[in-house]
């Protein structure tokens, strides 16, 4: 049963790690090299694309704004540009259509780059058709910058804090709710097994006087 457990514990660490590198905030220093809309045809993979813009109708196709970029390195990455207003993960973002021109004022030449720090969740994944989504973006000085992760840094703090505290809470009340509990019980158990050796000895002691087994 031990192996069955860790496998439980194992999936559910997963799991979670999974959820918060989807849902936290992400920073890439990227070329922005193209800004446009393009038709979207949703299916299985629906749950990785946000919702249509705030106060129009969602419907099973329609328009998706996307950014293309170039990392320092060559290599390409391609932003979708949603709005996820109050829904999940909670971004608020209202303002595709404003990022969308954001974007096409950045393009820049490989000869005079402009280089962008573009914040995301979300991962892109070319077999499932799935896209990080940008949710804003800022001129930075070079490729090089260094971008410290302040929101994600705070969030885990928040999140250790809380932790600790539920198992500061969870510890008294085992302390004075279920220790005193199991103490009677246990108490109560020695008891009862302390009686029932003085009845297996008393009727050890009946039988061998009946039978004559003590002579």
């Amino acid at each position: 049963m031990r192996w069955i457990k860790w496998i439980i514990t194992t999936v559910l660490v997963l799991l979670v790690a999974g959820l918060f590198h989807y849902t936290l905030p992400q920073r890439d220093i990227v070329r922005v090299i193209d800004a446009y809309e393009k038709r979207q045809d949703f299916g299985w993979n629906r749950m990785f694309w946000a919702n249509a813009d705030a106060g129009t109708t969602e419907q099973a196709t329609r328009d998706v704004r996307f950014i293309d970029t170039v990392m320092p390195d060559g290599s390409v990455m391609v932003y979708r540009n949603e709005d996820t207003s109050f829904s999940w993960p909670f971004y608020f973002k209202f303002n595709s259509s404003n990022l969308n021109a954001q974007a096409k004022e950045l393009i820049s030449s490989k000869d005079n780059p402009t280089w962008v720090a573009v914040r995301h969740y979300g991962w892109r994944n070319e077999f499932f058709t799935i896209f990080p989504n940008a949710t804003s973006m800022k001129v930075v000085d070079g490729p090089d910058v260094r971008l410290i992760p302040w929101f994600n840094i705070i969030f885990f703090i928040i999140i250790g804090l809380f932790g600790l505290g539920i198992f500061r809470l969870m510890q008294r009340f085992k302390r004075r709710r279920i220790d005193p509990v199991l103490e009677d019980i246990e108490d109560a158990w020695d008891g009862a097994s302390d009686r029932a050796g003085q009845a297996g000895g008393r009727l050890s002691r009946f039988w061998k006087k009946t039978t004559g087994s003590d002579k």
